[in-house]
């Protein structure tokens, strides 16, 4: 494995344009936005789980999503009538212990916040139903993540693995939409679904996925948010995300991300994968 990277990554030439980017705040970046995608769905996953267990009228529920509200993270559930109704929220004050939560099962409308999640998570499962950009395989979940920025908003969409033993990258998408709520704009970020499989008989400190010109320079968003949810079953050290002029290293264990042009990584690789096959 890690002479077929040092194979690759010699094979093409760093761009001069490649130099005038600031590769550590790009870094800082995509950390973000991968932790607030990762805290989102923590958020949904106990949260979801934490509902079904103490409603009692499942047969009322429409659908659910998780959002941040004063730094607190929620999940609310709402009902499938023509007019949706908000059924309850699970809020939690530490999303890393499942036992902050709280539900609140008030019946009521949604607030003007909630109404534009719900609506661009809505608009967002329609183009997945109609659109054949949107694939789906066996043995995986379509997982939306809907959320608001200064610019409107945008529903993350990725694979998640129904089976254990295997991570999935790929396959994921960005519906970005303006402050009306109109979709404005749909992307496939990995042009494939990349599964690697782990095994608890075999240790492996660091695991690679390579990314096409077309997914772009630097690990996403969405491979961070899902290398925070599954790499600890894997037991994980580090992934690096190869691409034609960088890799891009996350450290599992501290959950940082470090970027470096190919030529900085070809010096400093021993680190990740050891001196084997040098």
């Amino acid at each position: 494995m890690r002479k077929l990277i040092v194979l690759i990554l010699a094979a093409v030439s760093l761009t001069a344009f490649s130099q005038t980017i600031d590769l550590e705040r790009k870094a800082i970046d995509i950390t973000a936005e991968g932790k607030l995608l990762h805290r989102l769905e923590m958020a949904a996953w106990y949260g979801s789980d934490i509902f079904m267990d103490n409603f009692k009228e499942k047969d009322r529920i429409g659908g659910y999503f998780s959002y941040i509200d004063k730094n607190t993270s929620k999940c609310l559930f709402f009902s499938k009538d023509e007019s949706p109704k908000v059924l309850g929220v699970v809020s939690f004050g530490d999303i890393s212990l499942v036992e902050t939560a709280t539900i609140d099962f008030k019946e009521r409308d949604f607030k003007d916040s909630e109404k534009d999640l719900y609506l661009i998570r809505t608009k967002a499962l329609t183009e997945i139903r109609e659109d054949s950009l949107f694939k789906t395989y066996s043995n995986s979940n379509l997982n939306l993540i809907p959320l608001l920025d200064n610019a409107g908003g945008k529903v993350y969409v990725l694979t998640g693995p129904k089976n254990a033993g295997v991570i999935l990258f790929g396959n994921d998408y960005l519906l970005t939409f303006d402050k009306q709520d109109n979709l404005i704009d749909k992307q496939q970020i990995h042009r494939n679904l990349i599964p690697i499989r782990f095994d608890d008989e075999e240790k492996v400190d660091t695991s690679v996925h390579f990314h096409a010109p077309e997914t772009g320079d630097f690990i996403t968003p969405t491979d961070v948010c899902t290398l925070m949810l599954y790499a600890k079953f894997a037991k994980w050290k580090y992934h690096v995300v190869v691409s034609r002029d960088y890799a891009s290293v996350w450290d599992c264990e501290n959950e940082m991300l470090r970027i470096m042009t190919k030529e900085d990584f070809q010096k400093v690789e021993h680190e990740y994968f050891g001196e084997e096959g040098r």
